[in-house]
């Protein structure tokens, strides 16, 4: 008689076989999963898309654009020796306005209420002015003073000399460039610095570190990484606004252009030679912004990010690393026997 033991109840697997328990009814891992549709953003995207592509379509399509005459333009010598002017114009104000903006902006830090004053009424006054204001006040310096010399101050001149023979056009330009720009550096400058904590020039100063040094080595370094990305807008702001001195009638890229379309009435082509070098050129103070910016931010960043340039070296070793493997994939085995 077979043992009570050997008797499974009812409902029990059978030895040998397992069976899964049924889910609970509230069981989250028998929800099915749904994913998101985001229709509006689909919408969206195909509107754009579309948008663009009709963009695209009317600048290869439409006549009045006149590629062959953007061509003959673009590279041509007279639009070159405007690049260049407008440069020169660029880098003189930028040089020279941050480093006038520089010594406003630690004159406004100063304790002294002179410098203070000083600095603040200067900024005060050059970005209450417009540019072109600036820049005419400073073409017709001459007729205010004929003659610049150097002497005891309210008394007698020892060295005189016409005003127009030291400050042409070109030096005019730069000046109300330098002057205008140095006003707003002045502001950037003194926001970098601000952002430095001040425990550090306290423990510095605890040390004996001279004040100059300080400033040099541990107030600079550190207020760069609040300072570029202000100043270099700032810098692709003055590159594009050294077309007002147009009013001066320097050779930059926009009076050029103007004098050409003047001449021939080519006025939609010569506007996109003069857009297309202000692109390039925004671009590649855009790519130097951002290897400068990299520099500086070696002391707050252990391991920096890859550059655009690491990273597409990386996806095409990745593209090539993808195609080795599937070329091994697909590589036909050899048939026995043969030693080939």
């Amino acid at each position: 008689m077979a043992s009570t033991t050997d008797i499974a109840p009812p409902g029990a697997p059978t030895p040998g076989t397992s069976r899964e328990a049924p889910p609970a009814p509230h069981d989250p891992a028998s929800l099915k999963v749904v994913p998101a549709r985001h229709y509006a953003r689909w919408a969206a995207a195909v509107a754009v898309i579309v948008l663009v592509t009709q963009f695209v379509h009317g600048l290869a399509t439409n006549p009045v654009w006149e590629w062959g005459v953007f061509g003959d333009y673009v590279l041509s010598e007279t639009i070159v020796q405007a690049v260049w002017v407008t440069l020169q114009l660029t880098a003189y104000a930028t040089v020279l306005g941050f480093l006038l903006g520089t010594v406003l902006a630690f004159m406004r830090l100063s304790r002294s209420p002179v410098l203070q004053t000083v600095a603040w009424t200067y900024i005060w006054i050059f970005r209450s002015i417009p540019m072109i204001v600036q820049l005419v006040f400073w073409f017709n310096l001459s007729a205010l003073y004929e003659r610049l010399g150097l002497g005891v101050p309210f008394g007698p001149v020892f060295w005189s000399v016409d005003s127009n023979s030291i400050i042409g056009t070109m030096g005019a330009a730069v000046i109300g460039l330098t002057l205008h720009q140095a006003a707003y550096a002045a502001e950037i400058v003194r926001g970098g610095v601000i952002a430095v904590d001040d425990g550090q020039l306290e423990a510095a100063a605890a040390l004996g570190i001279p004040r100059l040094r300080q400033i040099r080595r541990i107030v600079l370094p550190q207020a760069m990484r609040a300072i570029l990305p202000t100043a270099g807008n700032e810098i692709i702001g003055l590159l594009k606004g050294t077309s007002v001195v147009y009013v001066m009638s320097i050779g930059e890229l926009f009076y050029q252009v103007q004098v050409v379309y003047g001449r021939n009435g080519r006025v939609i082509p010569l506007l996109l030679v003069a857009t297309a070098w202000y692109v390039v050129l925004t671009s590649l103070l855009s790519v130097a912004q951002y290897y400068v910016e990299r520099r500086y931010a070696r002391g707050a960043n252990r391991t920096p990010p890859p550059t655009p340039l690491q990273r597409a070296r990386r996806f095409a070793r990745t593209l090539r690393a993808a195609a080795a493997r599937r070329d091994q994939r697909v590589m036909p085995l050899k048939p026995l026997g043969d030693s080939r």
